[in-house]
């Protein structure tokens, strides 16, 4: 089929009519589906079943170095988690504080505790005129809440395949002393996929920023989420690329086992300089007196190392990998040559980004809603839930069955076409009338 603005009136009005009429039909299936957020489907949560035997009554909880996991103590986590997170992270265990289950809860408390508290012995955020973040867009809506909920400014960036555009980070970061931070999904990004070259890694490294107590929120989210073994993402090591670059103290670096064990009840991580490590630790001497070591030492001896948690993963790309491709398989067979979408084909992650026509994302969604099928909200991916196009549409394949996956896609690829052929249609119709009061 040719490009629908190839397309007469006459050829789009039938077109129309045709796909209004399947679109009924699958309003007829009385469908109740949903791709709306990245969580792992039952089987994935299956794998790690075998958490719930690594540990029993009988089991021994102590440590090698001698900690009993059911007492007090040890603020920033046990020896061999910190380890086993670090081989995952890339970091050493010296650089690294265990947390609980969300990474995002430590995301939000290090921004309160900058608005507090400040940086460093910098003055606080909050008793500052105006704070300012660099966001990635699109980018994930979490990380815009964090910020919006504290009230600080975002300033979109545009993404590219090879990370944010670096010519306007360094010119806003080294021009305004405002903006103090700046969220970063460096690898299979949510939700485009994209990972960070190493120019783009080394451009942030080498960032002069105009405050002192600017910091790169680095969520390293999907680290080790590959989808193929032999055709993988990397990406260079952030904390050691600031170091090189004389800027140890630049940098926090988040991670968790959310999609690898139990979202549920995980392990989050946060790896920073010593600088940082002990800025973070006269909160948290305030805050707890230790996390769930019981947890973390269940997760040493599930996995034993790293190369366990390989494996582990593995397993759950063989779950993913036949979603991802069924849905970039239908896009492909529905919307190939029509020219009213693209969509990204990652490498891992658990997203895959569609741009729709301008003005489209928000009626597709509505489109795809009516009949059953729940997307994320179109707006999502950018600060404020305000796409200035109104463009981008975030597929999360994960969570659904296969089959119920490859009727969602199939009625949001048809949702597309409905949407975009009626715009079009309404333009050259338009167009023509315009043309016939100028005759």
């Amino acid at each position: 089929m040719k490009p629908y603005v190839e397309m007469t009136i006459e050829e789009l009005s039938s077109e129309l009519e045709a796909l209004r009429i399947e679109y009924r039909k699958y309003q007829g299936l009385n469908l109740n589906l949903n791709m709306s957020r990245g969580k792992p489907c039952r089987e994935q949560l299956d794998l790690s079943m075998g958490l719930m035997d690594a540990l029993n009554s009988e089991a021994d909880l102590t440590c090698e170095d001698g900690t009993d996991c059911r007492n007090y103590g040890v603020l920033d986590g046990i020896q061999e988690c910190k380890e086993l997170i670090g081989d995952m992270m890339e970091n050493r265990p010296d650089n690294i504080i265990i947390y609980g289950n969300s990474s995002l809860n430590v995301m939000f408390d290090t921004v309160s505790r900058a608005m507090t508290n400040g940086i460093l012995g910098h003055t606080p955020w909050c008793r500052l005129d105006k704070v300012k973040f660099l966001c990635p867009s699109p980018g994930y809506d979490r990380h815009f809440a964090i910020t919006e909920y504290f009230g600080i400014e975002m300033i979109p960036v545009p993404m590219s395949p090879s990370g944010p555009d670096m010519d306007m980070v360094e010119e806003l970061v080294s021009s305004d002393e405002s903006i103090k931070g700046m969220w970063c999904v460096p690898k299979y990004s949510n939700p485009q996929g994209y990972s960070y070259s190493d120019e783009t890694v080394r451009r942030l490294a080498r960032l002069n920023p105009a405050a002192p107590d600017f910091r790169i929120f680095w969520d390293n989210a999907y680290g080790i989420h590959h989808l193929y073994d032999m055709d993988r993402d990397t990406v260079m090591e952030i904390l050691a690329a600031c170091k090189r670059a004389g800027h140890p103290d630049m940098v926090y670096k988040f991670a968790s086992t959310s999609k690898i064990t139990f979202p549920g009840s995980g392990i989050s991580a946060l790896a920073a300089s010593p600088n940082n490590l002990e800025d973070i630790r006269k909160q948290l001497t305030v805050q707890t007196i230790g996390h769930d070591k019981v947890n973390q030492l269940r997760h040493v001896r599930f996995f034993g190392d790293i190369h366990g948690m390989v494996k582990h993963m593995q397993k759950h790309a063989d779950i993913l990998r036949p979603k991802f491709e069924a849905v970039e398989e239908i896009l492909e067979k529905n919307l190939a040559g029509l020219e009213i979408g693209t969509w990204t084909k990652p490498r891992g992650g658990y997203f895959i980004s569609f741009e729709t026509l301008p003005g489209c994302a928000k009626a597709v969604v509505a489109a795809a809603k009516k009949a059953g099928v729940i997307m994320t909200g179109a707006g999502a991916t950018w600060p404020y839930g305000k796409d200035p196009q109104d463009t981008n549409i975030r597929i999360a394949p994960s969570y659904p069955p296969l089959e119920d996956l490859k009727t969602a896609a199939a009625l949001f690829a048809l949702c597309v076409k409905l949407v975009s052929a009626k715009k079009i249609l309404d333009e050259k119709t338009a167009a023509a009338k315009a043309c016939g009061k100028e005759g």
